[in-house]
């Protein structure tokens, strides 16, 4: 059997997802029927899937953007979005995916007349009925988007539905021009309530986004953060040397929530072996590998792993290494991410290996 194979049996473990990045394509014409939204490009399903991952490789995050305007037009019905969220659930554990943190801003759900608390009950309510009886733990993070002005109260819905299924709090959308310290008040909030926070930085913007992020608002995540090597010069030699920021990232051990395909998607890198991932991989930051929008990037956990490996040789130690990584850095409470280690992550993975040794 090969890598490839075994890695598609491996469990994983998914920080950095988005729920209206990740729907099917049949749901979304089935969705656009059901509730009269005519505006998609095509209601051929197979053509609508490819005219998403079209749409995503144009090199910039703005225009990548520009894609959700569809997926969010049938998300605005508490039906419609307990489906997306029990469908997410669903493909997830299908791909091996042992736990996984999935967000969604409230604000772009509320058009159709929902309120906010409802929008994030259909989701959790989806989550439960999508992981039942499956090997996923599946938990929600809440985003409010960065040119909005809602941030506040996005991160006090957070906070209201702790204990209910929600983990956390981000701020998503375009990221130059809105740097987290203009939701400085939000993530005061959320620290103050003890809760967690994760936030988009380094991705389409450079060193001060993530600065700010880390040093303002005391993020315990980088989503995406690949930007950061910006703060790291390798010699003639191959040795690397890291500026203050990337020594606080790393000695600190902050978190990566690096998205490979989605970032070839924006333009960050020409190809996977191109991807700073393998860099911060081998210097030993917190890497963890993440889907981002598995409709728009045509990717699962699976494809992003197998990319990874093909591009920079990783075997299952370095997937375990990864895996472990993620649950590590996991938002839920610590005896549940040892169980899921201890109990999940590593026997399976001692599984595989010996399959894979004995050529099996």
């Amino acid at each position: 059997m090969s890598t490839a194979e075994l890695i598609a049996r491996a469990p994983k473990a998914l920080l950095h997802d988005h729920l209206d990045g990740g729907l099917r394509p049949q749901t979304v014409v089935e969705l656009a029927q059901e509730y009269g939204y005519h505006d998609l490009p095509t209601t051929d399903v197979h053509e609508l899937g490819l005219w998403f991952n079209k749409g995503a490789k144009r090199n910039d995050l703005v225009l990548y953007l520009e894609t959700f305007a569809h997926t969010g037009a049938v998300m605005q019905h508490r039906d419609a979005i307990e489906r997306v969220a029990y469908e997410c659930a669903q493909d997830l554990a299908a791909d091996n995916v042992v736990y996984a943190e999935v967000r969604f801003a409230p604000e772009l759900h509320t058009e159709a007349g929902l309120s906010l608390d409802e929008v994030v009950e259909a989701v959790l309510a989806g989550f439960e009925r999508g992981s039942e009886g499956t090997d996923l733990t599946i938990y929600a993070i809440l985003d409010a988007m960065r040119q909005a002005a809602r941030s506040y109260e996005i991160a006090e819905l957070a906070i209201r539905f702790r204990d209910k299924g929600v983990v956390g709090f981000d701020i998503a959308g375009p990221e130059a021009g809105f740097p987290p310290t203009r939701h400085l008040d939000a993530f005061q909030l959320v620290n103050r309530e003890n809760f967690h926070a994760t936030i988009h930085a380094g991705e389409a913007f450079g060193l001060p986004s993530i600065w700010e992020a880390v040093q303002f608002c005391g993020a315990e995540r980088l989503g995406h953060g690949v930007r950061l090597v910006d703060d790291i010069e390798i010699s003639d030699n191959g040795e690397a040397t890291l500026g203050q920021l990337a020594t606080y990232i790393r000695d600190r051990r902050i978190p990566l929530e690096v998205c490979p395909t989605s970032n070839v998607n924006t333009g960050i890198a020409k190809t996977i072996a191109d991807h700073p991932i393998g860099m911060l991989r081998r210097l030993r930051f917190r890497v963890t590998i993440n889907t981002d929008n598995r409709l728009m990037s045509d990717t699962s956990m699976t494809r992003e792993m197998v990319a990874c490996h093909d591009a920079f040789g990783w075997g299952l130690d370095d997937m375990q290494w990864l895996t472990v990584n993620a649950v590590k850095s996991a938002f839920a409470p610590f005896p549940e991410r040892i169980k899921i280690i201890d109990g999940i992550i590593k026997p399976r993975y001692a599984m595989l290996k010996a399959e894979q040794q004995l050529g099996v």
